[in-house]
């Protein structure tokens, strides 16, 4: 249901931005307010309290919001409130956000390594995610996991490109245990 949710009102945000041409501005706004509920526990807890009534935190959203953000943003919080979905804002906007990183061509790439790479290795393997990608442009994300041993692992949303070490040995072992002698 909450995937629902996110994709309805999320593609509704989405189609308004691009009718009226202001994706870059929406786009900026929704990270914004993303991450102050990601980050501002205090306005979280305010949103999903069951005891503030939902006229209440429609005014502090209103408030809070109002004439910083576009007003369409404004107003589909404020009806999420009203419907009860104010839990859903953030998969709403990380909803939105994929989106419109889908057409600007912008793709995010987890990269995980057994040591550090240098700025050298980075620039390359960003090069070649370019090059091999529909995406025109990376946001990318690297991490160092020791356990791999050496390669790497690269994750693009639901895509994994696995060259670890610890995989091929993982690999190497199952096939070896089938082996007949």
């Amino acid at each position: 249901m909450a995937k629902l949710v996110s994709k309805t009102y999320g593609d509704a945000l989405f189609a308004v931005a691009l009718e009226e041409n202001r994706m870059d501005e929406f786009f900026e706004a929704v990270k914004v307010v993303a991450d102050i509920l990601r980050t501002n526990e205090d306005f979280s807890k305010l949103m999903n309290h069951p005891k503030i009534i939902k006229e209440d935190k429609v005014k502090v959203v209103e408030e809070t919001f109002g004439g910083k953000i576009p007003k369409e943003i404004v107003g589909m919080m404020a009806l999420m409130i009203t419907k009860g979905r104010a839990n859903e804002m953030l998969s709403v906007f990380d909803y939105f956000t994929q989106l419109v990183k889908e057409e600007k061509k912008i793709g995010s790439a987890r990269v995980t390594t057994a040591t550090p790479l240098s700025a050298a290795q980075k620039e390359k393997v960003e090069q070649k995610l370019l090059d091999t990608t529909k995406y025109e442009s990376f946001e990318m994300d690297y991490s160092v996991d020791e356990s791999l041993i050496g390669g790497m692992v690269i994750r693009i949303g639901d895509r994994i490109v696995d060259s670890s070490i610890k995989t091929k040995l993982y690999e190497l072992s199952r096939e070896l245990r089938n082996v007949q002698i």
